[in-house]
């Protein structure tokens, strides 16, 4: 399976890399992780809901362009379905048995998605009613699409 986190802006902390670079390679016995950063916008205070909405338009179109017709798109939403670990571990898992072989998770700006992105979405995903940085929230789905894998295949992890 190719699994792509698509994701607006860079993780600056380096605590939150190293995180990522330890999920990377940890996951790399069970897929092919890609992880394709693409530049944020950065928003003025008090923009008004016009301008934020041109500068998640411009984010929308630079995440577009690293979705393939093929890719099985899940967008990291507030109000998408909250599954538990195990009924991911089970949507992954019956996308494989499908035939569905490049899955990439998309993960918005501070502002969250341009609808253009919403509409590509196949699923919707959410973590949690409550907001995160995104840097984090990458550490987030990486732990949690580690944890998929290793209870697809049957093996421990901490509960």
């Amino acid at each position: 399976m190719n699994i792509t986190i698509l994701a607006v802006g860079k993780v600056k902390e380096a605590f939150y890399r190293q995180a990522v670079d330890e999920f990377k390679k940890r996951l790399g016995r069970y897929c092919r992780l890609n992880i394709i950063e693409v530049q944020d916008e950065k928003t003025p205070d008090k923009a008004g809901e016009a301008l934020e909405c041109q500068i998640k338009e411009k984010e929308a179109l630079r995440l577009l362009k690293h979705i393939k017709e093929t890719d099985y798109v899940i967008t990291l939403e507030i109000d998408g379905e909250q599954p538990d670990s195990a009924a991911l571990s089970r949507k992954l898992d019956r996308l494989g048995i499908e035939g569905t072989s490049s899955i990439s998770f998309v993960i918005g700006g501070s502002l969250g998605l341009h609808e253009i992105v919403t509409r590509r979405s196949d699923y919707r995903l959410s973590f949690s009613n409550m907001t995160f940085p995104h840097q984090l929230m990458r550490v987030i789905l990486l732990e949690q699409i580690y944890r998929s894998y290793r209870i697809m295949n049957g093996e421990p992890y901490h509960k």
